[in-house]
């Protein structure tokens, strides 16, 4: 008996509960979601504005409003257009636990000394005097977007493709095997950097789509090796008996049944996004200067040699999070594995 069959459960619960018993596995999910919440609440916990405050008899959460002026539904009149929130005068106002954006100068700083970690700046500053926390908070916003809306669009494409070629077989396995092995003779970072470079100003979009579409060829692979394996199973050929579309059988029958496996990938591949755009602005040729991911603080490091905490810090935060998915990762694989299934 199956040690699925011994406890009455289905195959998602069997690999609920294993996941559970692995530690790394666990400490993983946690670290994941501490840095989701940073990066939901990141205007909250770091920012120039007040989350509350009373000026003129008037009551506004500037913080709160920035979020419909970003929709186009609200704008900033007079002098907020323009305004140094934490110069003005306030009845009274609750700022950020960081009372600094990631695009705000502390003119104040002039010498290196003065740019170390310390208690008004607790991780320090760059080189223009940009606090380096508010940077690593609003980074992991930046960091965790790259990492899944990148890994969605590898995903959607090797996916589809590698089922198309898994189901069909022949002629059409054999266009979509060559096109993954053409795609693959490329290398990927130096592909991703070329085009980059070709473009007069990068983007946050251009860079996850790039890695997105470079990124798709290991998963069509891996998912074309689950469909020849599925696709001969009793209930796809009684699919096919009651006359059923083949994209129906594909969608519906086939696909849902040979994706599990393949989504372990996605941890993997998320660590991989957010490497790659690290790499890439680490190196100068990632987003523009106005958007500060842990990749462009690294950057910074590279012209400020005794800056240590420009490269300890979101070095770290990298090291952190790849290493929180590779602990998903290796207990998603270790959860799914045939062997504990007997």
């Amino acid at each position: 008996m199956s040690t699925i069959e011994q406890h009455g459960e289905n195959y998602s619960a069997f690999v609920r509960r294993q996941f559970k018993k692995t530690t790394f596995g666990m400490i993983g999910v946690w670290i994941v979601g501490v840095i989701t919440v940073v990066a939901i609440f990141a205007d909250v916990l770091a920012n120039d504005k007040p989350i509350a405050a009373s000026r003129d008899g008037e009551v506004m959460f500037p913080v709160f409003k920035d979020y419909g002026v970003a929709l186009g539904i609200a704008e900033w009149s007079g002098i907020y257009a323009t305004a140094d929130w934490r110069e003005l005068t306030y009845e009274w106002s609750v700022f950020p636990p960081i009372p600094y954006a990631p695009g705000t100068t502390d003119k104040t700083l002039i010498s290196l000394k003065d740019r170390a970690p310390s208690g008004k700046h607790w991780l320090g500053t760059d080189d223009i005097g940009r606090d380096v926390m508010a940077g690593l908070i609003h980074g992991s916003r930046y960091a965790l977007s790259i990492g899944l809306v990148a890994m969605s669009i590898a995903l959607a494409i090797g996916i589809v493709l590698g089922a198309i070629a898994g189901y069909f077989g022949g002629t059409v396995d054999l266009l979509i095997s060559r096109l993954v092995e053409i795609v693959i003779t490329f290398p990927r970072f130096f592909l991703i950097i070329t085009i980059v470079a070709m473009m007069e100003q990068g983007s946050l979009w251009l860079i996850m789509a790039l890695i997105g579409f470079t990124g798709w060829t290991s998963i069509a692979r891996f998912m074309r090796g689950e469909v020849l394996r599925v696709r001969n199973l009793d209930y796809v050929s009684a699919a096919t008996a009651l006359g059923y579309s083949t994209p129906r059988i594909i969608f519906r029958h086939v696909m849902p049944n040979a994706i599990a496996p393949v989504m372990i990938y996605a941890a993997f591949g998320i660590v991989s996004a957010i490497l790659f755009e690290s790499a890439l602005s680490f190196l100068g040729f990632g987003v523009p200067p106005t958007v500060v991911t842990w990749g462009s603080v690294l950057f910074k490091a590279r012209a400020s040699t005794y800056s240590w905490w420009l490269a300890v810090f979101p070095g770290f935060m990298i090291f952190i999070t790849v290493s929180a998915f590779n602990f998903i990762g290796d207990a998603l694989r270790d959860a799914t594995d045939p062997r504990l299934r007997t």
